[in-house]
């Protein structure tokens, strides 16, 4: 005789998605207010309005929660689409308003996430792999960009390596914070500058 397949409710599952979805978002929260070591996860809990209990059963530990802030931070970046786009252009201004506008996206939609694992890098055992595992595709795109850049005409009066290097430098997650965070721009005013900058140094 055959065993039974175990029921799954397809409504139990939506719920325990929307609360892990909640605990994420909660813990992101607070991990980029307070900084990482400075949240329990009794305070997760209770900013979720859940169970410290459910926190562990529904994504785990305070470690297993940063892990998956990184992975679903990877996951919503969508660098690969915006590349695509971006390697159709034909002009070096085209290029790198393209870059100022996508980065600008992306890095003010995941704000919250860049500043979590920021914060969790001098206290986090793997503070320094979460942070490269979660720049890894952003720095790749930006190269390929460089090497794009270099097909065009006028080319950069840098090296391939060097152009790529300096694309990270101002489209990387530290230029944006720089400008809005430590100078107070507004996300807008600093896609200008930042695209000004690239244009200049770039033409």
């Amino acid at each position: 005789m055959p065993t039974p397949r175990p029921y799954v409710s397809p409504l139990r599952e939506q719920a325990a998605a929307r609360t892990r979805s909640l605990i994420l978002q909660r813990a992101t929260e607070l991990f980029a207010d307070r900084g990482y070591a400075r949240v329990t996860v009794a305070d997760i809990a209770s900013a979720a309005g859940v169970a410290a209990k459910t926190v562990f059963a529904s994504v785990g530990s305070k470690g297993d929660i940063l892990d998956r802030i990184v992975e679903q931070g990877v996951r919503e970046s969508d660098y690969e689409q915006a590349l695509a786009a971006l390697l159709d252009l034909r002009t070096p201004e085209s290029v790198l308003e393209a870059l100022a506008r996508g980065t600008r996206f992306g890095n003010e939609s995941q704000f919250l996430v860049h500043e979590a694992i920021r914060k969790a890098l001098p206290v986090h055992e793997h503070g320094e792999a979460l942070w490269e595992r979660y720049t890894t595709a952003y720095r790749d795109a930006l190269r390929a960009a460089a090497r794009h850049l270099h097909t065009l005409t006028p080319a950069p009066p840098y090296s391939v390596g060097e152009t790529a290097d300096l694309l990270w430098f101002w489209f990387g997650p530290s230029g944006w914070r720089t400008h809005v965070v430590e100078n107070g721009s507004s996300w807008g005013r600093a896609e200008t500058l930042l695209l000004r900058t690239a244009v200049a140094a770039l033409r």
